[in-house]
């Protein structure tokens, strides 16, 4: 008699990979881990979400979220690009009409997805993970330069462009800090249009002012 297995035993599973009927599930396990995830991050922020947390909330195998995502930093990363992507398309803003106006453009698109609560949610749980982990921060950095400040400055076209966006991007930052995260009066209260008539001017002469 030969030594092993018995027999109709199931093989052993590769260490870090999921079952076949886990992998199998397709394309809405990887949405509800997705979902999952922004809903850890944004309610325990960096630090405190794991890996097992995000797959206990999801209902899945923590060896799923990794097949699907990789490491804690991955599934991050991919949870604000998500949640993100309102205001990355900001560049679009910029690239429509003359520059004369892209101040005002932009200022308004920026504050409005703040303004939006069903936006404003994941935005206060990243600007919160970004301020408190060095590791959520660099993956704001690499998010924001590459998807966002990188085609404003192209659209820019001057010598100084990158320095100019990221001007106009610290300013509009700044104020969605004091007014939605810690919400300093009386500028959290201030009317929207007073604010970005106050706003706007500066925000273009970061872009295209002398």
């Amino acid at each position: 008699m030969t030594s092993g297995a018995p027999t109709g035993a199931a093989a052993p599973r590769r260490r870090g990979r999921p079952s076949r009927t886990q992998s199998d599930t397709g394309p809405a396990t990887r949405d509800r881990i997705l979902q999952a995830a922004r809903d850890e991050f944004s309610e325990r922020g960096y630090e405190k979400t794991s890996v097992r947390g995000i797959a206990k909330a999801a209902a899945v195998d923590p060896a799923l979220v990794h097949h699907y995502f990789g490491t804690k930093e991955q599934v991050f990363e991919a949870a604000i690009t998500v949640a993100f992507a309102p205001a990355l398309e900001a560049p679009a803003t910029v690239e429509e009409g003359p520059l004369d106006g892209v101040g005002e453009r932009l200022t308004r698109f920026v504050l409005g997805v703040w303004e939006n609560p069903s936006t404003r949610a994941p935005l206060l749980a990243i600007v919160r993970s970004a301020v408190n982990n060095d590791t959520a921060a660099a993956v704001f950095r690499r998010l924001i330069a590459a998807q966002l400040l990188g085609r404003i400055a192209r659209r820019l076209e001057l010598p100084d462009a990158e320095l100019r966006a990221e001007l106009a991007a610290a300013q509009l930052v700044g104020i969605a800090m004091l007014r939605y995260v810690i919400k300093v009066e009386p500028l959290a209260s201030a009317d929207m249009e007073q604010i970005v008539a106050r706003v706007a001017p500066v925000v273009q002469g970061h872009l295209t002012g002398a």
